[in-house]
């Protein structure tokens, strides 16, 4: 049985919960989303720098994540899981649409020469790796949401799992068996993709 989010806990410290500054932000108050930033603002950025690794890039990703918490506060649900999976789930998201952005404004940008250049070394691997991703991100999202949470942060955020236990509020035991789980239906999803495709068929082994 998967365990549900239950309501935010106080925190030992004295200081307000994530889940009392979202609702004080909703009110206006910009001194909660500081806290906010304060607390969230270094790895949000980590994160977005492994993913974009360009600095600048990273930096406008995190600007943009926090502007929109900034504006639809609402938008985080308690119910659905912590602040920080939804911060982190929220500067990924962004992270990825720019550094597509990106790579399709440097396509539009190359120059093109009247002589045919012939195709550089690598470029079929690069196609292949193309491909793989396309799957493995096809495989993720047949993932229950618990378990792409914890793979995103520590196999695309380069968190380890006591991080991600942190981020999102989860003892350190669940993330470890939902990592568990995601891995062992991941691999049985892309054995299937790739036995589609070279028409072997696949089965339990030793």
């Amino acid at each position: 049985m998967a365990d549900t989010p239950g309501p935010p806990v106080a925190r030992r410290d004295g200081r307000p919960t994530d889940f009392e500054l979202v609702q004080r932000l909703a009110q206006g108050d910009r001194t909660a989303f500081g806290e906010l930033y304060d607390r969230y603002g270094t790895p949000a950025y980590s994160l977005a720098r492994r993913i974009c690794v360009d600095p600048e890039l990273a930096e406008d990703v995190v600007q943009e994540a926090f502007l929109a918490l900034w504006r639809h506060p609402a938008r985080f649900d308690p119910a659905r899981g912590s602040f920080g999976t939804w911060l982190m789930t929220l500067v990924h998201h962004r992270a990825v649409d720019a550094v597509r952005k990106e790579n399709t404004q440097r396509r539009r940008t190359v120059p093109l020469t009247d002589d045919a250049s012939p195709p550089v070394q690598g470029s079929d691997h690069d196609a292949l790796v193309s491909v793989v991703s396309a799957e493995v991100r096809a495989a993720l999202h047949t993932l229950p949401e618990e378990q792409r949470q914890v793979i995103a942060l520590a196999y695309l955020g380069g968190y380890t799992q006591c991080e991600v236990a942190k981020l999102t509020g989860v003892p350190l035991g669940t993330v470890k068996s939902r990592t568990f789980a995601a891995i062992r239906r991941l691999r049985g999803t892309l054995g299937n993709l790739w036995a589609g495709e070279t028409g072997e068929t696949t089965g339990a082994h030793r």
